[in-house]
């Protein structure tokens, strides 16, 4: 497909050139009309293959351009699950639970991306003095379930 391409382009720009160093007149049109027609069978020299079977849609599309659609999409999740975890954290700390550490696992590869858990490590935590007894586990389950909008696993690591 890349050949082809530069083919009809190489041919293109090669007629336009001779076509500004050629003087007009009667043989200037003689060489216009001989680029015109290399220039057509360049244009249709694919067909042969093609009503031989041998076309392939997916020869047109090549996989670097996949590859390229997957670093999109998994730079944009990872950004997504980055930007989640901060603001978990941060929403943690203002309720008084301080150095907790949050980590998401998710299926980054997909365009819907799934939440499979949520791990919040709680070794280095750190309790206000005005939070006053409560339940640790169902705060922060409230917390990053209002956050995330949605039903996830939560794994809490002391």
């Amino acid at each position: 497909m890349t050949a082809w391409i530069l083919s009809i382009a190489g041919v293109t720009i090669l007629s336009v050139l001779v076509d500004l160093i050629l003087p007009s007149g009667q043989t200037a049109k003689y060489i216009k009309n001989v680029f015109a027609f290399v220039l057509s069978f360049v244009i249709i020299s694919p067909l042969p293959s093609l009503i031989k079977g041998k076309f392939n849609v997916n020869d047109i599309f090549e996989s670097e351009e996949i590859i390229l659609q997957e670093d999109f999409i998994y730079q944009v999740n990872r950004d997504k699950l980055t930007a989640l975890e901060k603001s978990i954290t941060e929403a943690l700390d203002e309720e008084g639970f301080k150095n907790v550490l949050v980590t998401i696992n998710a299926d980054i590869f997909q365009i819907d991306m799934q939440i499979k858990e949520i791990n919040v490590d709680l070794s280095d935590l750190v309790i206000d003095e005005n939070s006053g007894h409560i339940d640790i586990e169902k705060a922060i389950t409230e917390i990053i379930v209002k956050l995330v909008g949605e039903e996830v696993i939560i794994i809490l690591n002391e």
